[in-house]
């Protein structure tokens, strides 16, 4: 049989691709609950004197912040009716989006029992964190009691930095392979690169405790305060 050109060997037309069959998947991801609280100016005005007054009489800890003031882990338990209510949002929150398990991998019914630290956080002018995650737990979070001065909703002007942080958590891989390609699918810009959420008083993020994040430096003047804290299971 004698070898044929490709214009014999394949249609003239293009090929093309079925349009029912075509499917986007997106393979690995990493969730990002975003959750504004009900009612969360009556629980931030208890919250933000209790941790303003817990910072004027106490030195703070040095972990992965860079300025700023950190509280030991203990939060629940001198945080109060307030304390508990967040803590309450937040294992709630987590529980609808934790599946259980058997030994042999198949699914139950239930809910976790979760243990769970937290600690409070005020950043002032030029204070950040440094990128780093939290072993030994399933889900962390954060919740912006003040997010101090904030960016105009509408996005006209600079914002006073202290995004929070997330790194891809496949590495630098698919922005060092070709730095000069995107994919152009949605979700995807920030591959192998770090994507960020601006805070928002009264908002809650629960993500995988895996996830390396960090918060870049702040430029506001007004502090900023939040409450960080671990689901384990």
């Amino acid at each position: 049989m004698e070898n044929g050109s490709p214009a014999d060997l394949f249609p003239v037309e293009p090929l093309t691709f079925s349009a029912t069959g075509f499917r986007l998947r997106h393979v690995f991801p990493t969730p990002l609950l975003v959750a504004p609280v009900n009612d969360a100016a009556a629980l931030n005005a208890r919250l933000r004197p209790a941790i303003l007054a817990r910072a004027a009489r106490e030195g703070g800890v040095v972990r992965s912040n860079d300025g700023g003031w950190q509280s030991t882990d203990d939060f629940w338990s001198w945080s109060g009716p307030a304390g508990a209510a967040l803590l309450e949002a937040a294992t709630s929150l987590a529980n609808r989006f934790t599946a259980l398990r058997t030994p042999e991998g198949a699914a139950r019914g239930g809910v976790v029992n979760w243990r769970s630290n937290a600690w409070a956080n005020v950043n002032g002018e030029s204070h950040a964190n440094h990128p780093h995650h939290h072993p030994g737990a399933f889900w962390s979070g954060v919740y912006w009691v003040d997010a101090g001065d904030e960016a105009p909703e509408d996005g006209g002007e600079p914002g006073f930095g202290g995004e929070f942080e997330m790194h891809d958590p496949r590495g630098i891989l698919p922005g060092f392979s070709a730095p000069q390609l995107r994919m152009a699918i949605p979700g995807c810009l920030s591959a192998g690169l770090t994507d960020y959420v601006a805070p928002q008083t009264g908002t809650m993020l629960v993500f995988p405790a895996w996830l390396v994040h960090g918060v870049r430096r702040y430029t506001g003047i007004r502090p900023r305060i939040s409450v960080a804290f671990n689901l384990s299971a």
